[in-house]
């Protein structure tokens, strides 16, 4: 019994932040009220394969993809009528001399508009959490719409599970390998790489943060035409053929 405790006690702390090695876990699992040595939890996690996602490699490319928490109900096809049917996520992360931050986005496809974001020094649940109480505040009836992400670690922590089943979102994962499902993501990331981060050295965090919010919300979302939508940017597109997308504070 007290084995059990301190493996859920050690899953919760892995699933909320997983780029901790074992020896943070130490003090997650003690704030969650179970106390032990460094070498009960190296076992425990060891016995249970679970590692930080920036250490141990293993498996194809040096990756290991979990177990889906949802069934795949996207099957690659990526065509919607309407806003708030599918969502797409993924996390990208950037450097600065003060050290890493990562950038979650959350896209509509219908116009390909950035609905949600989030940004941290750290790759946590909340991170992705953040992001999706930030699309569900910007837009309306989004209830049942499908938001398919990767097979990582934040997608599968309880965190984020309960923040979908508490906007009554439906939560698919992509196929493993398959990287046609966030091909789309990839895209954008690769412009947020070009045009932000690439031949340029921030030195601070904070002043990453704001050129990426700049790009996104600015540029990419009012101002960058595609040619998939009749040359209109995401904002006029959405807007002109559903007016309900989008609110007054997030258009």
């Amino acid at each position: 019994m007290v084995e059990a405790y301190r493996a859920n006690a050690l899953l919760d702390a892995h699933l909320d932040d997983p780029e901790f090695s074992y020896r943070f876990l130490i003090g997650e699992a003690a704030e969650a009220g179970e106390v032990m040595s460094e070498r009960t939890v190296w076992r425990m996690c060891r016995d249970n394969q679970w590692w930080s996602v920036f250490g141990k490699k293993r498996g194809k490319n040096g990756k290991r993809s979990g177990p889906p928490v949802h069934d795949d109900l996207v099957k690659r096809d990526f065509s919607t009528d309407d806003v708030n049917e599918l969502w797409l996520t993924d996390i990208t992360e950037h450097r600065t001399d003060e050290g890493k931050l990562y950038f979650f986005a959350m896209k509509d496809v219908f116009a390909g508009r950035v609905v949600g974001n989030s940004i941290s020094d750290r790759m946590k649940a909340r991170l992705a959490v953040n992001a999706l109480d930030n699309a569900v505040s910007r837009r309306r009836d989004a209830a049942v719409c499908i938001v398919l992400s990767v097979r990582g670690s934040l997608f599968r922590s309880r965190k984020f599970v309960h923040a979908l089943n508490r906007h009554h979102l439906i939560g698919p994962m992509g196929q493993v390998g398959a990287a046609g499902d966030n091909a789309t993501m990839e895209s954008l990331f690769a412009l947020l790489q070009k045009n932000v981060s690439d031949g340029k050295r921030w030195r601070t965090r904070e002043e990453l943060r704001i050129a990426i919010f700049e790009y996104i919300e600015v540029f990419y979302n009012r101002r960058r035409r595609h040619s998939s939508l009749e040359y209109a940017t995401p904002n006029d597109y959405d807007l002109a053929r559903t007016p309900r997308a989008l609110t007054t504070t997030g258009s």
